[in-house]
């Protein structure tokens, strides 16, 4: 019943509390007399995360009302105020949870009444307790109470020299007496308090030196012997795995190990190690430093110009709850919500293998199938598999089954799966890794009920070192091509022939030219077998927008490019021809095209004759425009001459008697040319409005075309 109670407890923890399982009875005693610990509760079990975290949960026993502490590194303490959880079952509770603080030691020991920040000498420390009641050994004893510090010119020496000493001044019941500080031996402050304040300024000095570790400690009030629980999560070193595949005759061997590092300030003894795979998102935020938030410093009034200021609420945009806010859930909606909220509840509590569910109910399907799996006498003897596995909705589990014995510092190896899997041999080329020689490789299907997490794995064939290879994150029945070595017996060679570019089809439509053109290529690879046995070779060819495959069709599509299987017979070659294409688009305004493009479209098969038919009436269209643009260009020279001549004329008449017969000619020429100008300029406007008209029916039809 104890135990589903802490079920309950941590179910609340979303994921976290998933890794909370149940401990043993015989956990060590931490009893305290008056609060004072005496033992830490050891480390039950550990939850490493492939996220750079672990989940850590203490286990143990206190009687009567105790204290227990735990040491941590100062780096950890904001993962531990942001994820600790505590239990004191069987009727006892967690009072408080006290930790020192990270307070700035400046700040800290100006708090005291005595400031020791600045390193001060004993002159200092006796003048900031002036009024202070003390006993002190000048030799002889003698009390008084503190009255200042001076410091006089004493001589030194027999040249006249001088030196500054301190004298202490007392208060005395005979009078006052100066002492100098040179001839006091010991100091006692009468003031019991005082004191005390004094040697905690000095604590936290001491303490200053050891920042590094912190003291975290837990109070539990109860009555009587009861199990007290602690998790958390901290930092940690992110496990991981390696794989050993042995090729051969049969199916290939599957060998998995985990290695863990136990970075923590305690040793590891019987402790249940639970591996977790996937990426949990995981965060630091700084709940240990103290925040203070700076505030102004204010005045009165008639010692200040300014005064503080307030402002008026922004009517530009509604209140809060009328404007930009979701209307409130219905009560139907909210108890959907609750029942949603007491499903995952359940389903964590489920998880957690709470002692109140059915034997068997509720474990994930892939643990129960690798519990029966396990039963089965494996391949290979010489290494059982030390794993559960089992899944954690998008995360998956390793339990470690036996007790792990792990010593700080130290690192472990250890097994998570020994089986046969699927395995095809292969040789996998891409031009862009190796240009000559594919690799040798294995297409590695996971027939175990395991998810095996990415590593690197060592390959042996035939029982030889066959070289190394790398594998992503496999899911039960995935499959995955791994590459080892370098195939030398196989050769390829690729040629790529790029095809001209081919006019697919042209439109019109409302005075845009779309024209469409297909880009083709093919690339040839020439594989030659050298080897004994036959070769299954996969050809990796990169995936290349716009261009597609046009044939064969892949055998495989992966996210960047294309595989191709090509099988070849010992001693001989087989060649793969892999034609692409892509169709390009383009269009381009009517008006804008010149004569050589209307041609090529004009004798072109792929267009149609609607649409030859309107190139041609554009191409009339067109002529017809700029033959009235070149008539009323000649008119307008025409009249630019004339106007040019009268500008001599006008200049020469203007040197002439106008009774002299050059004169008069002048005279009727300039007339003969206006006549001639007046002429002009009619026809130039008519030539304007023909130049107009023309366009105008051009560009009339072309808003209209629609011909493909």
């Amino acid at each position: 019943m104890l135990r589903a109670k802490w079920k309950r407890t941590v179910a609340g923890l979303a994921l976290w509390g998933l890794v909370w399982l149940t401990g043993g009875s015989d956990m060590p005693l931490a009893s305290g007399q008056e609060g004072k610990p005496t033992a830490d509760l050891p480390i039950r079990r550990v939850v490493m995360f492939s996220s750079g975290v672990a989940f850590f949960e203490h286990a143990g026993t206190v009687e009567g009302t105790a204290e227990v502490e735990l040491q941590f590194d100062a780096r950890d303490i904001n993962d531990l105020l942001k994820s600790m959880v505590v239990q004191d079952a069987g009727g006892g509770r967690i009072t408080a949870v006290r930790y020192g603080s990270k307070d700035p030691i400046i700040r800290t020991l100006s708090r005291f009444r005595i400031d020791l920040t600045e390193n001060p000498s004993l002159a200092d420390l006796l003048q900031q307790v002036r009024g202070e009641a003390v006993e002190i050994d000048a030799p002889t004893r003698m009390a008084g109470t503190i009255v200042g510090v001076e410091r006089r010119n004493v001589p030194a020496g027999k040249d006249g020299a001088v030196v500054t000493a301190a004298f202490l001044n007392l208060l005395t019941e005979e009078g006052l007496r100066s002492v100098p500080l040179e001839s006091v031996g010991r100091i006692r402050l009468k003031d019991a308090r005082l004191n005390d304040e004094l040697r905690k300024a000095l604590e936290v000095l001491a303490s200053a030196k050891s920042q590094d570790q912190k003291a975290v400690t837990l109070r539990c009030e109860g009555q009587g012997r009861r199990p007290v629980r602690i998790g958390y999560i901290r930092e940690a070193p992110i496990w991981k795995t390696s794989y050993r595949l042995v090729l051969g005759q049969g199916a290939p061997l599957l060998q998995g190990w985990a290695i863990v590092e136990n970075t923590t300030q305690n040793d590891w003894t019987d402790v249940n190690l639970t591996l977790i795979s996937g990426r949990p998102i995981s965060f630091v935020m700084d709940l240990y430093e103290p925040l203070y938030v700076p505030r102004p410093e204010v005045q009165m009034e008639r010692y200040a110009s300014l005064r503080p200021r307030t402002y008026e609420q922004n009517l530009m945009f509604e209140p809060a709850g009328r404007a930009g806010m979701a209307p409130a859930a219905p009560a139907a909606a909210a108890e959907a919500q609750a029942a949603d909220r007491g499903a995952l509840v359940d389903a964590a509590r489920a998880m957690l293998g709470g002692e109140e569910r059915k034997a068997g109910e509720g474990l994930p399907r892939l643990r129960r199938q690798a519990a029966d799996k396990l039963q089965r006498e494996e391949l290979e003897q010489s290494v059982a598999s030390a794993a559960v596995a089992g899944e954690l909705g998008e995360l998956f589990q390793y339990e470690i089954s036996a007790p792990v014995h792990l010593a700080r510092g130290s690192s472990a190896m250890l097994p998570i799966v020994n089986e046969t899997v699927q395995g095809e041999k292969v040789s996998i080329y891409n031009q862009q890794v190796q240009p000559k020689h594919p690799l040798a490789g294995l297409r590695l299907k996971n027939t175990t009920a395991l998810h095996l997490t990415q590593g690197p794995i060592t390959v042996f064939d035939e029982g030889a070192y066959a070289g190394d290879a790398q594998i992503l994150d496999l899911p039960p029945g995935g499959e995955r091509l791994i590459s080892y070595a370098i195939d030398l017996d196989t050769e390829v060679a690729p040629t790529v022939k790029q095809e001209p570019t081919a006019l697919v089809s042209v439109r019109i439509r409302k005075g845009t030219v779309e024209t469409s053109h297909k880009y083709a290529r093919t690339t040839a690879f020439v594989v030659k077998n050298g080897a004994t046995r036959p070769r299954q070779v996969l050809i990796e060819h990169p995936r290349q927008p716009p261009w597609e495959v046009l044939e064969p069709k892949p055998a495989e599509t992966t996210r960047d490019h294309y595989r191709f299987r090509v099988a070849v017979e010992p001693g001989k070659s087989a060649t793969l021809e892999l034609r692409e294409g892509y169709t390009q688009r383009q269009s381009v305004v009517i008006t804008n095209l010149n004569d050589q493009q209307v041609q090529v479209y004009l004798s072109a098969p792929q267009v149609s004759e609607a649409v030859k038919a309107a190139l041609r009436e554009l191409v009339q269209r067109k002529l017809a425009i700029q033959t009235a643009n070149r008539k009323r260009k000649e008119l307008e020279r025409q009249l630019a001459v004339i106007e040019k001549e009268q500008q001599r004329l006008r200049d020469n008449m203007a040197q002439l008697p106008r009774d002299s017969d050059l004169f008069r000619r002048y005279v009727t020429k300039l007339s003969e040319q206006e006549d001639q100008v007046e002429r002009l300029n009619h026809e130039i406007t008519a030539a304007v409005r023909e130049e107009e008209r023309l366009t105008q029916q051009l560009d009339q039809m072309l808003a209209q075309l629609d011909v493909s």
